[in-house]
């Protein structure tokens, strides 16, 4: 009797340790796609802005990820699971105007957990750094449709990204 008895607390504590709290956040407007973005205003964590080129030619999609430190001390991100890395995992998610995910065709690299030190790039208080990926090479994107485009590494690289881009291929 006693196991029923403590079992309900445990499984209580054990889920309200893992709710994040919400945050309070803003929208912005990119010119060069229509996004959704919602960044921290009082938080001085690492975060980023994802950008992507006007499409012009079937050739090429490029997306833009410009990863900025707005503390006044050195920071660092795990590039895992971000353009800075080559292409090693599916760290975006591509929905078309109906809700089907693009096809990820890029390969999947099994990590071992933590990542090593040199797995870490650091950014200067203030500091901006940019890096553009094709998404053409890893996403099987159809000619005429319309996407949205979500960054999903955040687990991994710790930076955080809350832009929703909107395209049409």
């Amino acid at each position: 009797m006693r196991l029923k008895h403590w079992t309900i607390p445990a499984i209580a504590l054990l889920f309200f340790a893992c709710v994040r709290p919400s945050k309070n956040q803003e929208t912005n407007i990119s010119d060069s796609a229509t996004t959704n973005s919602e960044h921290l205003t009082t938080d001085k964590s690492i975060f980023a802005r994802l950008q992507m080129d006007t499409v012009k030619s079937a050739d090429s999609v490029m997306l833009h990820f410009n990863v900025h430190n707005p503390s006044d001390t050195v920071q660092q991100f795990c590039k895992w699971h971000t353009p800075f890395e080559p292409l090693m995992s599916k760290y975006l998610q591509i929905n078309d105007e109906k809700g089907n995910e693009a096809a990820y065709q890029g390969p999947m690299a099994k990590r071992i957990m933590p990542p090593p030190a040199e797995s870490y790039m650091k950014l200067g208080a203030g500091e901006t750094i940019s890096v553009g990926v094709d998404i053409l090479k890893s996403y099987a994107l159809k000619k005429g449709n319309k996407y949205t485009l979500y960054y999903t590494g955040q687990e991994i690289s710790g930076v955080a990204v809350s832009d929703t881009l909107h395209f049409e291929y």
